[in-house]
């Protein structure tokens, strides 16, 4: 399972590694009102909301739709600016129909690959986001209401909302990571320009891979990891043409991929750290999953988890034929949940714990990510 974006013919100088101070904020504010998704930031979360001004905080919470379940595109710049200021003035440079169909593309749908019809001018999709908001809330049904209505009027007060969270708390997250994002760009375009896109990929996240066609036909994709199935193309916007990476420090364990028609493909990943552990393959945490789903592979668990054991053994003390336990063996050892040693004449298995430790936050990062 992955999502697809197609770069057959693009030059490596339109694939771009730099940092978004947009991206960034809409990071942040995911961090914010999602906490249990960032364990770690649990510190600066509390911190920070005690901090907020009861006016900022209802704001917040008035258009957290754009960064809590998903994240909107408008704030996945396509071209990043230095500053903030910069990415919100090239904001106002969309038209208010582009504007408010990016700003509702936030839930995951199967016609993400196809252009969806602009609220403002269609009613089927007024309908649509309208029947989002109500299930939300009222005040979430009032903020729809209020961008459909007066795009300009919302757009105005959303920009000063940005304003208003880089003087509250954004300015100094800002200024302390945003060394770090440009330092990993920096060595993200080095390492393109000199090892190529495929180590360039796998330094940036293990989730992404490059598969090139071994037929001839020259067919090039970065391949994303993602509990989701979407294609796009490098030449998705023929206007300008590539692909975007932003790192983000607030952003683990999400791996963003935005893609909608007619917009130049976005990925927002995390910077990596000592302390974040390599994410595994979602396949593999399938695979693990359906090994331990099987009542008997479950009860030898229990019985390899206190320690090595033979075949016989455990045949012995399940009542079933050794054949059987090496069967059931076998489909736990492929999934890398039990690990065999010789000692003599006699074959010990074992539960990897450590591996068996990290499948639930495995599952819970491919879900996330």
């Amino acid at each position: 399972m992955a999502n697809v974006i197609d770069i057959t013919g693009l030059p490596l100088e339109r694939v771009v590694f730099a940092p978004s101070p947009l991206a960034e904020l809409g990071a942040a504010l995911h961090a914010l009102s999602e906490p249990g998704h960032h364990p770690g930031l649990h510190g600066w979360v509390t911190a920070t909301n005690a901090g907020l001004k009861t006016d900022l905080a209802d704001r917040l919470c008035e258009a957290d739709f754009l960064w809590r379940s998903a994240r909107s595109d408008i704030l996945l710049p396509t071209r990043p600016g230095a500053t903030l200021a910069e990415e919100l003035d090239e904001l106002d440079k969309i038209d208010d129909e582009r504007f408010v169909a990016a700003a509702f593309e936030i839930t995951c749908s199967p016609k993400y690959t196809r252009p969806t019809p602009s609220p403002l001018v269609n009613e089927g999709e007024r309908v649509r986001v309208r029947e989002m908001a109500a299930a939300r809330g009222p005040r979430q049904a009032a903020f729809t209401d209020r961008m459909l209505t007066d795009p300009d009027g919302l757009r105005v007060w959303l920009r000063r909302l940005f304003e208003d969270c880089e003087e509250a708390f954004f300015g100094d997250i800002w200024r302390r990571v945003s060394i770090q994002l440009a330092a990993d760009a920096r060595h993200k375009t080095e390492l393109l320009r000199r090892k190529g896109l495929a180590e360039t990929l796998t330094a940036t996240s293990l989730a992404l891979t490059l598969d090139e066609a071994q037929d001839g036909s020259g067919t090039t994709r970065i391949l994303v990891d993602k509990l989701a199935s979407g294609h796009t193309t490098g030449f998705a916007d023929p206007a300008d043409p590539g692909v975007t990476f932003l790192p983000t420090s607030f952003g683990w364990p999400h791996l963003l991929f935005s893609h909608a028609p007619g917009w130049r493909p976005v990925l927002q990943y995390p910077v990596a750290s000592p302390e974040l552990p390599a994410p595994a393959a979602l396949d593999l945490v399938q695979q693990r999953l359906e090994a331990l789903g099987h009542p008997m592979r479950m009860r030898l668990c229990r019985s390899l988890s206190r320690g090595p054991h033979t075949t016989g053994e455990l045949a012995t003390a399940f009542g079933i034929t050794a054949p059987e336990v090496s069967r059931h063996i076998a489909v736990l050892k492929k999934a890398g949940l039990v690990q065999t040693r010789r000692r003599g004449r006699y074959v010990l298995h074992q539960l990897d714990l450590q591996v068996v430790a990290r499948l639930g936050s495995d599952f819970l990062e491919g879900v996330l990510r």
